[in-house]
């Protein structure tokens, strides 16, 4: 009876069925769908557009090489602040802080330790190379560029472009 039923459903919308899937299939090859589990950004589901460049300003999605609570190839999604050719410089506050400016544009403050108590290293500063980003989240307690486990992020660990869904 049950599968009387079940068997009924699905033949009389088969080809809706059929559609869904050639979509998901085709949908699947150039986008994929990231939910953001941090307060790192605002936002919880985001669209990535595989393989597409981000530039200054847009989010985007990359693999973390590892290190610190993440395992290395976590999909992290932040803002991009820097490009090639664009100027990293850092002040210490004194406080143990330092403040990171990106093009004369301050980019946030890096705490020298973890919610955890653990030593942060302060990220790196000076010229941005050439296939490289520095990435940044409003989060305060974003893992970003600011410190060393992120660092400037590579052309080889961008997934793509994201897009804020809600």
């Amino acid at each position: 009876m049950v599968l009387d039923a079940i068997y009924s459903h699905f033949s009389r919308r088969a080809p809706i069925y059929l559609w869904l899937l050639a979509a998901m299939a085709a949908f699947g090859h150039y986008f994929t769908v990231s939910i953001n589990v941090s307060d790192s950004l605002p936002g919880t589901v985001f669209l990535v557009q595989k393989g597409a460049k981000p530039g200054k300003g847009d989010l985007a999605a990359f693999r973390y090489n590892g290190g610190g609570p993440y395992e290395r190839g976590s999909l992290f999604l932040k803002r991009v602040l820097g490009i090639p050719g664009s100027v990293v410089t850092a002040t210490d506050r004194g406080d143990g802080y330092r403040d990171y400016f990106v093009d004369g544009l301050f980019a946030g403050s890096a705490k020298p330790l973890s919610k955890d108590g653990m030593p942060l290293a302060p990220g790196p500063v000076g010229v941005i190379q050439e296939g490289h980003y520095y990435m940044t989240a409003p989060n305060p307690d974003s893992l970003d560029s600011r410190y060393a486990l992120v660092g400037w992020v590579s052309d080889e660990q961008i997934v793509g472009r994201a897009f804020r869904v809600f």
